[in-house]
């Protein structure tokens, strides 16, 4: 698909425009790559496996169970080791709740990082005339380089079970940190509008200066045009807030979603709209059915994504999802 996707990304735009277009991919990508670069850093913290604390303490004697006390076992050690019994099945029940979240966690970077190579291939950096680099944050950072602060270090000794829980209670800690980043870069990446709005439709009209249709005249095209059968669900390419769902001049039945960073998107010749305006959506949600209302020869989307109200390349951004090696 990729392949079908450039060769129409190309079309007739001067070159004026597509260095337009290149500066605005760059200025929108920013933000998921920074977000994207803080989740890698945080992945290395949880690296070391949840066990070895434990492990240590049971190989240096300890039971995860106790045998049943003889007769003449007075009180005190009694209660000692129903205690011990008590905060091993405590810390054991720790780590069987944190290996599924650091699984999710995982499962999640390995997605960020996937579309991190994507966008890095896609949107190669670019140094500002300043020299600096054209994806760094805005904000001013900086301090010593040291590695990161690790919840469990090679014990000395067996430790004790309060190191332990305050080991486990490290990791928890940790891990919750990891996940508030990863949800942060998992939003954005929702709401890049990258996704096909329409399974297996062919491409008509790309991106650019065009034949007109009806004037049979050079005009310029906004959008990209996906032919499919009247009636094919229309889906939301990314997460947002519908703020237009009726008719418009031109347009037909027509959707338009705010993305937040600067995106919307805009789905048009709608034969019926599912959505109305304020509702939320997810990548994939059935929006509309294709049709060919307003300003339309037969059944197709008109596909629009405005970068800042500036219309840009739908291509640019539907290829980062739709190229081969995409899982």
């Amino acid at each position: 698909m990729s392949s079908t996707i450039d060769r129409y990304s190309l079309g007739a735009s001067d070159g004026r425009r597509r260095r337009q277009t290149n500066a605005m991919r760059v200025v929108s990508t920013r933000t998921i790559r920074f977000r994207l670069a803080i989740v890698a850093g945080f992945t290395c913290m949880m690296t070391l496996p949840l066990g070895v604390a434990m492990g240590v303490y049971w190989a240096n004697g300890a039971k995860p169970t106790m045998d049943a006390a003889p007769p003449a076992m007075d009180t005190a050690r009694r209660v000692k080791q129903d205690y011990v019994t008590a905060e091993l099945g405590h810390l054991n029940a720790a780590i069987d709740q944190i290996d599924p979240r650091l699984a999710r966690v995982a499962h999640d970077v390995a997605q960020l990082r996937d579309f991190q190579a994507r966008l890095s291939r896609a949107v190669p950096t670019q140094p500002t005339e300043s020299g600096r680099r054209s994806d760094a944050p805005m904000d001013g950072e900086g301090g010593p380089l040291l590695p990161p602060k690790l919840c469990i270090r090679p014990p000395l000794s067996r430790p004790g079970l309060a190191a332990l829980d305050r080991q486990t209670a490290c990791l928890t800690e940790t891990l919750s940190a990891l996940e508030a980043q990863t949800a942060e870069a998992i939003a954005a990446w929702d709401a890049y509008p990258g996704r096909m709005p329409v399974a297996q439709a062919r491409f008509g009209s790309p991106f650019g200066n065009r034949v007109d249709p009806f004037t049979h005249h050079l005009a310029f095209h906004a959008g990209l045009d996906l032919v499919a059968p009247l009636g094919t669900w229309i889906l939301a390419t990314a997460s947002g807030r519908v703020v237009f769902a009726g008719g418009k001049s031109g347009y037909g039945n027509v959707v338009e979603i705010d993305h937040g960073h600067g995106f919307m998107t805009r789905y048009a010749h709608a034969s019926r709209l599912v959505v109305h305006a304020g509702d939320i959506v997810l990548p994939g949600d059935h929006i509309a059915d294709v049709g060919s209302t307003g300003r339309s020869t037969g059944p197709h989307l008109h596909f629009e994504v405005l970068f800042k109200d500036a219309p840009t390349n739908p291509a640019d951004y539907l290829v980062l999802f739709n190229a081969p090696d995409h899982g």
